[in-house]
């Protein structure tokens, strides 16, 4: 009886702590959504009121006036599509080399690859400004898109525990039966790692959406601009309007809320697998 309640308690003592920490966690989502359906003036004279005293759903509307917003969402949308497709297949292609092609130097290459992970990325963002400058691809894309194509070591760490996962014997049987390593990557590997290829493609997802330095680097023309580059539009030296920003930045945002929930069982259950496979 007493193990019983106190298992009871210490169970409503969890919820409310997740219950106290999805609160903080929130919060300054629905503070967004409140900014963005204010006037101007009302945000200035400050005050702390989630509803808005008149609210304005024209804000949202008002973005697409000031700024081409459906120019910059297709071709933030344009970027991503290539960056995830390259993230998930060059990655997967190269982890299951490295998990199941057995050749000469395969631990010491990986090992090399892995150390790619110290360095910051900022040490190499000149040298690679430079590369892509000599080669006349700045102002285009291909310097965002490109790099998704050479792979990640992260991805690839990632996805060779997965492909470590994969029976021996269901590839040794494949290859008995006359399949090559393409038909076995295509065919019997990738099916079997779908948890970690969307987990990759998430992520993947996530963050060139949200990438500001990169079109901030390389795009000038602005009719190239992403997402990200179009909302600091209302960013100007003297003051910033807050309501465009926020709307603007709401429905940037929608998205990744939404391919989240989408996926998010894919997501959960690859990150359960991978904990499951460091732990062995």
């Amino acid at each position: 009886m007493y193990n019983t309640r106190k298992m009871k308690f210490w169970k409503s003592f969890n919820l409310i702590l997740l219950i106290i920490g999805s609160i903080f966690m929130i919060a300054p989502l629905f503070w967004m959504v409140s900014i963005s359906l204010k006037s101007l003036e009302e945000i200035y004279r400050g005050g702390f009121n989630f509803i808005p005293e008149d609210i304005q759903f024209s804000n949202y509307a008002a973005v697409f006036e000031i700024v081409p917003f459906f120019t910059y969402f297709v071709n933030t949308s344009m970027i991503t599509i290539f960056v995830v497709l390259g993230n998930v297949f060059v990655n997967a292609f190269i982890a299951y080399g490295f998990a199941k092609i057995q050749f000469k130097g395969r631990e010491v290459l990986f090992i090399v690859v892995l150390s790619t992970m110290m360095l910051p990325g900022f040490i190499t963002l000149i040298p690679q400004y430079v590369i892509f400058a000599n080669l006349g691809l700045v102002n285009t894309y291909y310097p965002l898109v490109l790099p998704a194509f050479l792979g990640s070591a992260f991805n690839i760490f990632l996805l060779r525990q997965f492909f470590k996962g994969v029976p021996n014997s269901m590839i040794e049987a494949a290859k008995m039966e006359g399949a090559n390593h393409f038909y076995i990557f295509f065919k019997i590997a990738l099916p079997m790692v779908k948890p970690a290829l969307f987990t990759v493609a998430i992520f993947s997802f996530n963050g060139v959406w949200n990438d500001f330095l990169g079109p901030l680097l390389y795009l000038n023309d602005e009719s190239l601009y992403t997402l990200q580059l179009g909302l600091q539009v209302f960013k100007e030296q003297s003051s910033t309007q807050w309501h465009y920003l926020m709307a603007g930045s709401l429905m940037v945002l929608f998205p990744v809320i939404v391919l989240f929930f989408l996926f998010q069982k894919y997501f959960i259950s690859g990150s359960n697998i991978l904990g499951q496979t460091e732990e062995k």
